[in-house]
């Protein structure tokens, strides 16, 4: 098979979707692989990296898509490939299809086979490919939060750790999963006082075991949060539904009740987000203020540190995609789960049923029909 990595075009989107390791991966098994020029330079690779690894360097994207049976990514095709995507090609990648209806008609229409690495389940719980980025996202949700409320750019003025005889910031994060407990772990660290919320009992009696003394855990319902609010220098929204729009916990009326000036950082964006006042920004224009609230909703927060998360998502999604090229798509999503609930679209048909739920007028057909 034909393996393709294109450069990702994003706003500032650093990471690439193969490391010269996974070129080798793939080639030894008797792939080849096609890397568009420059597209492992914002994670610090360098072209002759991917030549030393046995791949082929190909002069830009159209060469890339134009030749390969497989597109690996990082994140969603974006409007200038759509056209660029055939029928039957396989796109394995970051899709988040459930908030984003153009991309969403636009892939069905391609006849691609979508292969979308935040819905890959082996066992219907764990999300592995998902994982890396949400630590990493957790980790920075604190670290860009922290900078935020400086007030040059417009935040309260706390230093989350504050000083002797200063009171720390206070730190909500909603959702005790991945993202929620990577941030809590760095919140905790620089010795902010932190409230993380959940729906999940067993959850937090778990975080309240092995977090330290400075991390609260408290029932998320709406009440609690409304009151967790109230006090609240940087909100982190850390909600997941998988391959569905996140739930809006926080409504417009209720960031009437923060202090002017505090934070809050949008995780879910990537899925529609967890606050109603969510819109997805960039790295080059990060913030905007609603209700004196300065919200933070990078879509591809884990792009600015390509390096890292490159090297730690592909740690994961390779293996994934060396079985999917030895096997081809449908045998390999026949005798794995984690890649058979990859599976979104499928030459024209929607396979992922809280996709098509997610919009009017989309037709879902079960994954075993396009498997038969």
């Amino acid at each position: 098979m034909i393996v393709g990595v294109p450069r990702e075009i994003k706003n500032n989107e650093y990471r690439v979707g193969l490391v010269p390791a996974g070129v080798h991966a793939f080639v030894e098994r008797g792939h080849k692989v096609l890397i568009e020029a420059g597209a492992g330079l914002g994670s610090g690779i360098p072209d002759e990296d991917y030549e030393a690894a046995g791949g082929k360097l190909v002069a830009g994207a159209a060469e890339v898509y134009g030749q390969a049976d497989m597109i690996v990514k990082v994140k969603e095709p974006l409007k200038q490939e759509y056209k660029l995507i055939r029928k039957g090609q396989i796109v394995y990648t970051y899709f988040h299809f459930a908030a984003a209806e153009e991309l969403t008609l636009a892939m069905r229409d391609s006849g691609a086979i979508c292969i979308a690495y935040e819905t890959m389940s082996p066992d219907g719980r764990s999300l592995p490919c998902l994982t890396p980025m949400s630590e990493v996202a957790g980790r920075m949700s604190i670290q860009e939060g922290a900078k935020y409320l400086e007030r040059p750019m417009e935040g309260r003025g706390i230093l989350l750790g504050g000083v002797p005889g200063v009171h720390p910031g206070d730190v909500v994060i909603i959702g005790a999963g991945i993202v929620g407990t990577s941030a809590a772990k760095v919140a905790a660290g620089i010795g902010a006082n932190v409230t993380v919320l959940d729906v999940n009992l067993d959850r937090l009696r778990y975080l309240d075991d092995v977090m330290p003394a400075n991390v609260t855990t408290i029932y998320s319902n709406t009440f609690n949060i409304r009151k967790a609010l109230e006090r609240a220098d940087l909100v982190v929204g850390a909600v997941l539904v998988a391959g569905a729009v996140a739930p809006k916990l926080v409504r417009r009326e209720d960031l009437t009740r923060m202090q002017q000036g505090a934070v809050v950082v949008d995780v879910a964006v990537d899925q529609g987000g967890c606050f109603e006042t969510t819109k997805p920004t960039t790295h080059a224009d990060p913030t905007y203020i609603v209700e004196g609230v300065v919200h933070y909703c990078v879509a591809n927060m884990p792009g600015a540190v390509g390096r890292t998360s490159t090297f730690a998502l592909t740690n994961v999604t390779t293996p994934y995609g060396v079985e999917i090229a030895t096997r081809g798509w449908k045998e390999a999503a026949q005798k794995n789960p984690a890649i058979r609930t990859g599976l979104n679209m499928v030459g024209g048909k929607c396979v992922y049923k809280a996709v098509a739920e997610s919009f009017k007028g989309l037709q879902y057909t079960p994954v075993e029909d396009v498997l038969k």
